[in-house]
């Protein structure tokens, strides 16, 4: 049974003992967390269920925890992409925080809030946001990643306020839709990662809770673009919920041929340093030259971009001549461990981090985040003189 009044849309369904009411809110209207509130103060429930994942409830109840991250495992565990990522996320819905004075996600921190102050158990149904970014990169072309990637950076640089379209958008639907959809030009290929597969995974997620424990009242606090999914998935029923779960959960195995271009890569630009000393030595030593200066300047100048340490600038350049020859290590991972050693960040700079990257400068001033635009512009940097520095050799040897 689907509720829809002047206040947030509610739809109630029983799964064997359990009794769900499934409120479905905004996730910036003020309105929304105090109507979370509201229903818990009436002391209705045993149980309440909240779209959060893992990492977002323990950031939410640990905001500390940045200020604890080892810098240097994100670097060598290749997370620096997805977290700068995540800034850059951060970055958008603080605009959104700042103009209309709410913090995005305020009714699902009234809901944890209150459960944690009255010890009620919180149920955490949402699928880890790492789990689905992967899932919607792997849902689009790699083009429209480049887009959507281009799309956060320009959100970080952006001044201007979020429109009132957006806005509505929020107030109806789904954080991380609205968020990607300002990015992406086809809605439609982002639908099925971040909605309906995660409609089915909290649907599964509370059809679990009411199989393997006794809760009689939950209430199920998602955003109001998940209310209709979940409740039609639960109206269905959800037969095997953990086959369910560890399906969606499942990350995509990757191609096998992007991992095998770096090496292809390699393996042409030595045979073409072979085949110019087989003609000449002084030929051999050009291309070797040519190598080194395109491949390490351009690196260099991603590190400087960044605003590195000049030490790091020119360990940048010594480094990624010989790091683009070893796709097992790159260039932004030398110069990053080079910037950390140099400029170790404050435990300051892990706690300003989120409030820095908010806007364009801060990049540069935190520490932890200039750290990161190290280590990918000089990563960048070098991937784009290994192509040039590639073509150059081939082009001498042709002449």
């Amino acid at each position: 049974m689907t509720q829809q009044s002047d206040q947030e849309p509610k739809a109630e369904i029983r799964l064997g003992d359990s009794q769900i009411m499934l409120l479905g809110t905004a996730h910036v209207s003020r309105a929304s967390a105090e109507q979370v509130q509201e229903l818990l103060a009436t002391g209705g429930f045993d149980a309440v269920a909240v779209e959060l994942c893992p990492s977002r409830y323990n950031a939410l109840i640990d905001p500390d925890a940045l200020s604890r991250m080892d810098l240097f495992k994100v670097f060598k565990e290749g997370k620096a992409s997805m977290v700068a990522a995540n800034l850059a996320l951060g970055a958008y819905q603080q605009r959104i925080a700042e103009q209309l004075d709410i913090e995005p996600g305020a009714e699902q921190r009234a809901a944890v809030k209150y459960a944690r102050e009255n010890h009620l158990p919180v149920l955490l149904i949402d699928r880890e946001i790492g789990v689905t970014l992967k899932r919607v990169m792997h849902n689009i072309p790699w083009w429209k990643r480049l887009g959507i990637l281009a799309g956060l950076l320009a959100s970080v640089i952006s001044k201007e306020e979020v429109s009132e379209e957006e806005i509505e958008g929020l107030k109806q639907g789904d954080m991380l839709e609205t968020t990607f959809a300002e990015f992406a030009e086809n809605r439609q290929d982002l639908y099925l990662p971040l909605i309906d597969e995660r409609d089915r995974y909290m649907a599964a997620r509370l059809q679990q809770e009411a199989d393997t424990h006794s809760h009689e009242n939950i209430l199920a606090v998602v955003g109001a673009g998940h209310l209709k999914g979940i409740n039609g998935y639960l109206q269905q029923g959800v037969a095997n919920p953990a086959g369910t779960i560890e399906a969606l959960d499942h990350l995509p195995t990757p191609s096998r041929w992007p991992q095998l271009i770096p090496w292809i890569i390699v393996a042409l630009v030595l045979f073409g340093f072979a085949l110019g000393f087989s003609r000449s030595p002084q030929l051999g030593w050009q291309l070797v030259l040519d190598w080194v200066l395109i491949n390490g300047s351009l690196s260099s100048l991603g590190a400087l971009i960044a605003a590195a340490h000049p030490l790091t600038v020119i360990t940048a350049f010594v480094a990624a001549p010989l790091t683009s020859l070893n796709p097992t290590i790159g260039a932004g991972m030398v110069t990053a461990a080079v910037e950390i050693y140099l400029r170790k960040p404050q435990v300051g700079d892990f706690g300003r981090l989120r409030h820095d990257t908010a806007k364009l400068r801060g990049w540069w001033q935190n520490r932890v985040s200039r750290t990161l635009l190290v280590f990918l512009f000089s990563t960048l940097g070098s991937a784009a003189g290994t192509y040039l520095a590639g073509f150059r050799i081939f082009d001498r040897l042709a002449g």
